[in-house]
């Protein structure tokens, strides 16, 4: 059992709302959340559709064993085709909206069309129906949580929303639930609000459909808890520093990229590292961080609660709550600063705010906006764009007008909200941009973590950390230590880490997880929820088998092994401090392999062979 077999598909030009069967054959190839929603996108759209257009659906969908007593067991994605890089596009969030919707009796909601003016979403129960929104529209993400709790004064609805970015058409605009926990990359929000679609509200009361062997769930989820709390990653660190215990670490080891990725060191990072946020303020004496937090099932609570200075430049004209709300993580945290050579963690602090109110991805702003500083340095913008803003690299005060216009699509802060490559290309020099298929990189190196050069080029949704974590490998010896400079067996390694963590993905977990666990410590717990035999060796075959479907896709669309590349940057010149030194990203040492072991083409397409061998759809 698990899933709850219901598939709810919302027509938002029509405005009907009606529920059919979950495909089950589908489920049992493509187990849930993003291998299974990815599985009724490429039967549902033509991959070369406008990715703004009506044609293009929406998807939000649980894996089974999202609501779940699992550790982790709140996850959900948004799936569809994103409009930052023509490649399909599936984002992930934790918080407690998607055991929500499990619990509330669906595994899925499709969205298609486009509504003749703004709605929203109201599922209670086995009951949706879409209500207007007029008067959210215009609204940041809290503005229009708030309006929402008012309407329905019932305080246990789960909330999803869009904010003004992606009203205002920026293409990487996030879908933020839970106030700020967000399904953050690839421009999901911006799909969303193209179709009219402000918020999705839901309230659950029907538990869960059941397990398929309840007992012996119970047994292994408790040991898989165990195994999370005897571990010093999810036990100690992670629930310590969160991803922010990253920021030294990848400092030390010369792959932190810092500004527009010219360097692979931060002078400033422990200002703004973990560390620093347990440490008082000169100011009022007080930390950067109020608490950690955890997500739905959740035992390792990664999650930070941050305060800002109220006397900081940047929060003089915000109400007294809204200096209290979701803190840094290690990429949102690298991105502001290090990438843009900021070291006020005030500063950063009050921006991630910002991409929470109004649904941003900070990892592709804070990349954006440092591209948008190395232009401004080349003399290609001036304060003619910006309206006086000198946009200098480590300037606090630019990143914070950055931020904001791009919130609001004001001025420059259009030309902000398309996204590095964009950006790059408007203003004539396109090298500039630090991207994979159009999607900012995540904070390592690829010259000082090898691996992770080979898991960006490749990665189906454009540049990710989250699709290969070979750094747990390559810096922290999970679940063995491989050299993080040499890339000599790096392709075996990165093609077992997507495999693996398209399989976690789509069972609804978190892939912190697997700081700690193994695959055979995760099947076990989707064999005991669902019907079938779930082993490990299945579970891998399944997320294998999602990897090459979202591969199709993206060939399907027009991506080609052409775009399994590096920005020459990262390919031509070299790391210039830390033990990387010296070193350039061995990507074409790297790539023939990784398509040998893929079963592709020297070119980097899939073969007939591969795609029979997976029974991809024709």
């Amino acid at each position: 059992m698990s899933w709850t077999r219901k598939v709810l598909r919302v027509n938002l030009s029509t405005g009907s709302v009606s529920e059919e069967p979950l495909n089950m054959q589908w489920a049992n190839e493509y187990l849930g959340q993003r291998g299974l929603a990815t599985r009724y996108l490429v039967d549902e759209i033509d991959p070369a559709c406008d990715a703004l257009g009506p044609d293009n659906k929406f998807i939000m969908t649980t894996g089974p064993l999202t609501g779940t007593s699992a550790s982790t067991g709140g996850r959900y994605s948004c799936v569809t085709k994103s409009p930052l890089t023509g490649t399909v596009a599936c984002s992930n969030s934790g918080g407690h909206f998607g055991a929500e919707l499990k619990f509330a009796g669906w595994d899925m909601v499709i969205f298609e069309g486009k509504a003749a003016s703004p709605v929203y979403l109201n599922i209670e129960d086995n009951v949706a129906s879409l209500l207007p929104a007029d008067d959210l529209w215009g609204k940041s993400v809290w503005e229009a949580d708030k309006l929402i709790r008012q309407k329905h004064q019932d305080p246990q609805i789960r909330i999803a929303c869009v904010g003004r970015s992606a009203e205002e058409g920026n293409l990487y605009a996030a879908v933020v639930n839970d106030l700020h926990r967000a399904a953050g990359r690839s421009g999901v929000g911006t799909v969303m609000a193209s179709k009219n679609l402000k918020a999705v509200v839901v309230r659950g009361t029907q538990g869960l459909a059941g397990l398929q062997d309840p007992k012996r769930f119970t047994e292994v989820v408790k040991a898989g808890k165990q195994v999370l709390a005897d571990n010093p990653v999810t036990g100690q660190g992670l629930p310590t520093y969160g991803t922010q215990v990253l920021m030294n670490v990848i400092n030390e080891v010369g792959a932190l990229p810092t500004r527009n990725m010219r360097e692979t060191q931060f002078e400033g990072a422990a200002e703004v590292s973990g560390e620093a946020m347990h440490e008082p303020r000169k100011s009022d004496g007080k930390p950067n961080l109020t608490t950690n937090g955890a997500c739905f099932s959740c035992t390792i609570a990664c999650g930070r609660i941050s305060t800002i200075d109220r006397t900081h430049f940047s929060v003089k004209d915000k109400p007294e709550y809204w200096i209290n709300s979701g803190g840094l993580e290690y990429e949102a945290a690298w991105a502001l600063g290090p990438d843009t050579g900021v070291d006020d963690i005030d500063a950063l602090t009050y921006v991630n705010f910002l991409c929470n109110e109004d649904g941003m991805d900070p990892i592709s702003l804070g990349s954006t906006v440092a591209a948008a500083m190395e232009l401004f340095e080349e003399g290609v913008i001036t304060t003619e764009q910006t309206g006086g803003m000198e946009l200098k690299f480590g300037s606090a005060e630019a990143l914070c007008w950055a931020a904001e216009v791009t919130a609001r699509g004001e001025g420059f802060g259009k030309d902000l909200g398309l996204g590095s490559k964009r950006l790059c290309e408007k203003y004539g020099r396109p090298e500039l941009s630090m991207t994979v298929k159009g999607q900012e990189f995540p904070a390592y190196d690829p010259r000082g973590i090898q691996g992770m050069g080979l898991a960006y080029a490749t990665a189906n949704r454009g540049a990710c950390h989250l699709r290969g974590y070979t750094v747990a490998s390559e810096i922290l010896g999970i679940p063995e230590k491989t050299d993080p400079l040499e890339s000599a067996g790096k392709a075996g390694l990165v093609k077992a880490f997507q495999d693996a963590t398209a399989a976690v993905d789509s069972a609804g977990l978190c892939v912190f997880t697997t700081f700690a666990w193994t695959m055979d410590d995760i099947a076990p717990q989707v064999d005991a929820a669902c019907e079938g035999d779930w082993s490990t060796e299945r579970m891998m075959e399944v997320g294998e088998r999602i990897w090459n479907l979202e591969k199709d896709f993206n060939q399907r669309a027009g991506i080609t092994g052409a775009d399994d590349t590096l920005p020459q940057r990262l390919l031509k010149e070299s790391a210039n401090s830390g033990p990387a030194q010296g070193k350039v990203s061995e990507l074409d040492q790297m790539l023939p392999e990784y398509y040998q072991l893929r079963g592709y083409s020297a070119d980097g397409s899939m073969t007939d062979e591969t795609r029979q061998r997976f029974g991809l759809p024709a």
